[in-house]
């Protein structure tokens, strides 16, 4: 896959271009700055963007603002961004064009190298790949009809926020994908949201609920 890298640490930004084309990857661009950010998403379009949050000029969310800016020009353009805090916001903004492809990840997950590449490439993909963190923070607030869940139901919708399909939800639970379904038919019963085939308007559609 051709990736573009966005880090203002150059330390990080090195592991992260190491890293990636270990995995297999080319980098095509690795940048510092929101500015050079942008242009180069638009510049090479890349497979996946993986991109930090806060950058300059301004060091507050100038990583999301560009890739949100890319995004209405190229839409869908996988981006997986990566922050130093739970922030919900910015999950949210992410989320908010319905596009897919998209990825919001704690920079600690970078160490599991296993778990990052394989939500570079879910992303990639065009799926979703949110943080195990940010989804527990969001099925923690409820209110939204979580609590209606039973504490099987509400794994299943962490994992289904995080992206993964009814097959992986079934191995990572050890119960059979027939079981899978029938909770996630009873999730968005409970949610009251309509079942849908396309996995990833499914967890989009999780998300705006919670995040409602």
């Amino acid at each position: 896959m051709r990736v573009v890298i966005a880090e203002d640490l150059v330390l990080l930004r090195d592991g992260l271009v190491s890293l990636l084309t270990a995995g297999g990857h080319t980098i095509v661009a690795a940048v510092g700055t929101g500015p050079d950010l942008l242009e180069a998403l638009l510049e090479h379009r890349p497979d996946v963007a993986v991109v930090d949050v806060r950058m300059p000029p301004t060091q507050t969310d100038e990583g999301l603002r560009a890739t949100i800016e890319a995004r209405r020009t190229v839409p869908g353009l996988p981006v997986l961004i990566l922050s130093q805090y739970v922030e919900q916001l910015y999950a949210r903004e992410l989320l908010a064009d319905g596009g897919g492809g998209v990825g919001y990840l704690l920079k600690d997950r970078v160490f599991d190298t296993a778990q990052f590449l394989d939500a570079v490439e879910r992303v990639a993909a065009g799926g979703t790949a949110l943080d195990p963190e940010v989804v527990s923070r969001l099925i923690t607030r409820g209110g939204s009809g979580t609590d209606r869940l039973t504490p099987r139901e509400s794994e299943v919708l962490a994992l289904m926020a995080e992206g993964r399909s009814n097959a992986a939800i079934a191995q990572r639970l050890v119960i059979t994908e027939r079981a899978v379904t029938k909770h996630t038919s009873n999730i968005f019963t409970k949610l009251d949201l309509p079942p849908s085939d396309d996995d990833n308007r499914r967890v989009l559609a999780v998300l705006a609920h919670l995040d409602a």
